[in-house]
C-alpha cells in the first residue's frame, strides 16, 4: 500500500476540495486526483462523493479515513522515533581494536563517548588478532596498517610510520651510511605488516626502497 495515496485522501478529505487539499500539500490538484482515483481502485471502492462544489467522504471513505490518520500517525511517531535514536544512540556498540592502539588511543575515546552518551553502552575487545565483524558480532573495528580487500565501509582515521631502531651493541659492530646499507645487515622482522622485509625511507625528497 502507498502510503502517500493515504495521506492524500485523508488531506482531500479534511479540506473537503481536491483544490484546497493540493494547496496544504504543495503539489497539484492533478496529482492529488490520480492518487486518490488510484487508492479506490486499489481498495475496490469508493470512497469520495465528488461535486461541483465539494467532495464528501461515503460511509466506506469515512471509515477509511479514520483507519489512514492512525496509519499516518504511527508512520509519523515511527519517524520520530527513529530522529530521535539517530540524535540520541542508545543500544551498544561493540568495537573491536589493537592492542597496543586501543589503551593509548580507542580508551579515551570510549571513554569520552560514555560519558556523552550515557544510554549507550559500549563493549571495547582488545586484540591483536583479526576479528570477522559478521560472525564476531561486532559493529566496529579498527585496524592498523592496510586493509584487504573487503565488501564492508571503511574510512581512515590517521596515519603511521614505521622507524628502523637497533640496539647500542650493534650500532657500535655495524655502520650504515645510507639505506642500502642495511640490506644484509641482521634483521627481524614485523611480519603483521604487508611487505616485512621492504621498507621505504624517507628523506627529503628522496624514497628509497631496501629489501632485507
Amino acid at each position: 500500500m502507498n502510503l502517500n495515496r493515504l495521506a492524500y485522501f485523508a488531506a482531500v478529505v479534511d479540506a473537503g476540495s481536491f483544490t484546497r487539499a493540493a494547496e496544504r500539500l504543495g503539489i497539484t490538484k492533478a496529482v492529488v486526483s490520480q492518487q486518490v482515483a488510484r487508492l479506490e481502485r486499489d481498495v475496490g471502492t469508493t470512497l469520495l462523493i465528488r461535486t461541483t462544489r465539494r467532495v464528501h467522504p461515503t460511509e466506506a471513505g469515512r471509515t477509511f479515513h479514520a483507519r489512514c490518520l492512525q496509519v499516518l500517525q504511527r508512520a509519523e511517531d515511527a519517524f520520530d522515533e527513529l530522529a530521535q535514536a539517530a540524535a540520541e544512540p542508545t543500544g551498544t556498540l561493540r568495537i573491536a581494536a589493537p592492542n597496543d592502539y586501543g589503551t593509548s588511543a580507542v580508551v579515551p575515546v570510549v571513554a569520552a563517548f560514555s560519558t556523552r552518551f550515557p544510554a549507550c553502552r559500549v563493549e571495547l575487545t582488545l586484540g591483536d588478532d583479526t576479528i570477522d565483524l559478521a560472525s564476531g558480532g561486532m559493529d566496529v573495528a579498527i585496524r592498523v596498517g592496510w586493509l584487504a580487500d573487503s565488501s564492508l565501509q571503511a574510512r581512515r582515521i590517521g596515519t603511521f610510520r614505521q622507524f628502523m631502531v637497533c640496539g647500542a651493541e650493534f650500532a657500535g659492530r655495524f655502520q650504515a651510511g645510507e639505506p642500502q646499507d642495511l640490506a644484509g645487515l641482521p634483521f627481524v622482522a614485523n611480519m603483521a605488516l604487508r611487505e616485512p622485509l621492504l621498507w621505504q625511507f624517507s628523506r627529503g625528497d628522496a624514497e628509497p626502497t631496501v629489501r632485507m
